[in-house]
């Protein structure tokens, strides 16, 4: 449904309720199952601000949102970036359109629309950050936590600079969650073991029978606090933030040590920690998501001509651009893996069934298969492929492709078939008409495939099921593989393991992938590798916890001094250090104790350096682990324990992210 209650706005808004409508139908018919998507009319003005907002209309008090804002009205403004709409993940989503779009770009945007709307419905790493909901109130939580936070920097009793310097302390560190861990699931882990732990600890103490006076003495509260600390952990602990939020403190300058937070302290923590759970999923999943959305709104927009012919040439030329971006484009990466995804699909289930071809095997696929032919029985039959108002008299109501009772409709003159051919089909009329291997372009698709992709096929048929000829095979092949392995992998996957799954040589090798790094002997930057394991492994550390170094609470209570250690799970990807020492002043701020990094770093010698832009060469560095300490006044660096260096370098297949269980 359209929504605006402004005059200004409606006659586009109204012009928009066909398009949202039909949109919704379509998506249905192509096998999607999306939340029902609210359409909003906005102003340029109120665009920007629902994008510094993060595509909601409250929020709560800080001057990041100001930032973004300013930002995207520059990149507007100067042509470095329109934002067409935004969408978030909610039920029922609310999706925010500019009154400025063209039709084509609306109804662009509404195709996009609702494909975003069903991988939110459907990914289960949206539902596992969901929290106690089976579906997401995230118009309602932001809200509350907002008035929550306002009320805090409007509390007389409490310093607006507090509140400020606390959120900023936390956004600092807001990627540093359990990404791999729902948080509705998260009481009874950890957290509680360690509240066991102290409260064990405290039965002891009181069994002993020790007077008051000798146990403050011996087990002061400091102690005790760091017991509370974790002292040396077992186990790595990913969600810096609640850690943070249960064990740290403030640091009282008035007293000049550590002292406990206010109440108010805990909750700004907490609610800010929820909010970037809540955000977590988007992140982690951007290059599906992004590209599944493109997947069917080109599908719609263009194969099925819902974008009319005065109204194509427009949408094609916006397409093209935000495809054509460039860097690491999460569009034109995800389409081209959904792509792949079908492909591979649909050439497993045609090779299944010529495999089953009398004189047909896996060593003479290749010789005896025509794939011209293979490729002209795949056409999809003209009746279905080319439905129009004058083609109707050629669709029977009994062959389950057709809608029959839309059929009756478009007859009836009361459904124009012209506009909106994709009514009088079914879901299996609407496979056949879009098979993937029939395109033009994948038409060699089929060919491509290795002998040992065959001999895997081959090896697990049995001889049940046999065909006379190409013709009766491929007579029995299901036109919707594709499609429904799509769906299955919508369901389980993130970026990671997307990558990891689908990121073939074949992929990498048709599609022209390579590497580049920076080249310390040319001064610039500089193609490194056209090996798929290298590219693989290049984007996988891209996407590697939202693409930021991975933090994790090693000791509550290091060197016994109740100072926190935070490793860094070195991949091979260095830390920015200034930036890095700036966040642990921020952490400090949230510990309230002197705080310490560990991490690894790469050192050059001068004269190596100089030698190899001599002679054309890339130095060889070393890599030097080291200890960042912050003390409340100043960093300073230090040499790092080798059993601490060892705990925290990653192995190559590690990445942090990769458990052989979330594939699907």
């Amino acid at each position: 449904m359209i929504h605006d209650d402004r005059i200004a706005t409606r006659r586009v808004a109204a012009g928009l309720e066909e398009p949202a409508e039909k949109a919704r139908e379509l998506a249905r018919k192509l096998g999607l199952r999306p939340y029902e998507v609210r359409y909003w009319v906005v102003t340029h003005e109120e665009m920007n601000r629902l994008i510094a907002y993060d595509g909601f209309q409250t929020r709560y008090p800080h001057w990041r949102w100001g930032m973004k804002y300013d930002r995207q009205r520059k990149q507007d403004t100067f042509g470095m970036g329109k934002a067409f709409e935004i969408v978030n993940n909610d039920n029922p989503c609310h999706a925010f359109l500019q009154e400025s779009n063209t039709m084509a770009d609306q109804k662009a945007v509404i195709t996009h629309v609702e494909a975003h709307a069903d991988f939110f419905r459907n990914n289960k790493w949206f539902g596992r950050f969901a929290g106690d909901r089976e579906d997401p109130d995230a118009a309602a939580m932001l809200e509350r936590h907002a008035e929550t936070l306002a009320s805090y920097v409007d509390d007389p009793e409490v310093d607006r600079g507090d509140v400020e310097r606390l959120i900023d302390a936390v956004l600092c560190v807001e990627d540093t969650i359990d990404q791999h861990r729902a948080l509705a699931a998260e009481r009874g882990g950890e957290d509680a073991d360690a509240e066991a732990d102290l409260v064990d600890i405290e039965e002891r103490l009181d069994r002993l029978g020790l007077s008051s006076e000798v146990r403050d003495q011996v087990f002061d509260d400091e102690w005790l606090d760091a017991q509370r600390d974790g002292d040396h952990l077992p186990e790595p602990r990913p969600d810096v933030v609640a850690y943070l939020r249960e064990h740290g403190k403030r640091f009282d300058p008035e007293e000049g040590k550590a002292v406990d937070r206010e109440p108010w302290m805990d909750d700004v923590i907490e609610l800010l920690r929820r909010e970037a759970y809540y955000f977590a999923p988007q992140k982690l999943t951007k290059v599906m998501n992004e590209g599944w959305a493109s997947y069917w709104e080109s599908l719609m927009m263009g194969d099925e001509r819902f974008a009319g012919d005065d109204e194509f040439v427009t949408y094609a030329d916006h397409m093209s651009r935000v495809l054509g971006s460039p860097g690491l484009n999460p569009y034109t990466l995800g389409l081209a893996i959904w792509q792949y995804v079908e492909n591979t699909a649909n050439r497993r289930e045609v090779v299944d069934k010529l495999l089953r071809v009398e004189g047909v095997t896996w060593r003479t696929f290749h010789d005896v298969v025509d794939f011209d032919e293979v490729a002209d029985l795949l056409d999809p039959d003209p009746a279905i492929a080319g439905v129009t108002a004058d083609t109707l008299a050629d669709l029977s109501p009994d062959d389950p492709r057709v809608d029959a009772e839309a059929l009756d409709e478009a007859l009836a003159g009361d459904l124009d078939a012209d506009a909106y051919p994709w009514a009088v089909l079914t879901y299996e009329g609407l496979c056949e008409r879009h098979f993937s291997l029939s395109k033009p372009a994948n038409r060699g698709f089929l060919a491509r495939v290795g002998r040992s992709e065959l001999e895997r096929l081959s090896r697990y048929m049995f001889d049940d099921e046999l065909y006379p000829d190409v013709e009766a095979a491929l007579a029995d092949v299901d036109y919707g593989a594709g499609w429904e392995r799509m769906r299955e992998v919508r369901e389980s996957h993130n970026d990671v393991t997307f990558i990891d799954e689908f990121l073939t040589e074949e992929f990498v090798v048709e599609g022209n992938y390579f590497t580049y790094e920076y080249s310390h002997a040319g001064a610039g930057y500089r193609v490194a590798s056209v090996d798929p394991d290298d590219v693989k492994k290049k984007l996988l550390l891209r996407f590697t916890n939202f693409g930021k170094p991975t933090i994790a609470v090693y000791d509550g209570n290091y060197d016994n001094r109740g100072e926190l250690l935070l490793g860094h799970r070195y991949n091979g990807v260095a830390l920015d250090l200034p930036k890095a020492k700036a966040t642990l002043e921020r952490v400090f701020e949230l510990w309230g104790r002197p705080v310490n990094l560990a991490t690894i770093v790469t050192e050059y010698d001068d004269h190596e350096l100089e030698v190899a832009r001599r002679r054309g060469r890339e130095p060889r560095g070393e890599e030097v682990p080291i200890l960042l300490r912050f003390d409340g006044e100043e960093v300073a660096r230090h040499d790092l324990d080798p059993e601490i260096a060892e705990r925290i370098a990653a192995t190559d297949v590690d990445y942090d992210t990769k458990p052989d269980e979330w594939l699907a």
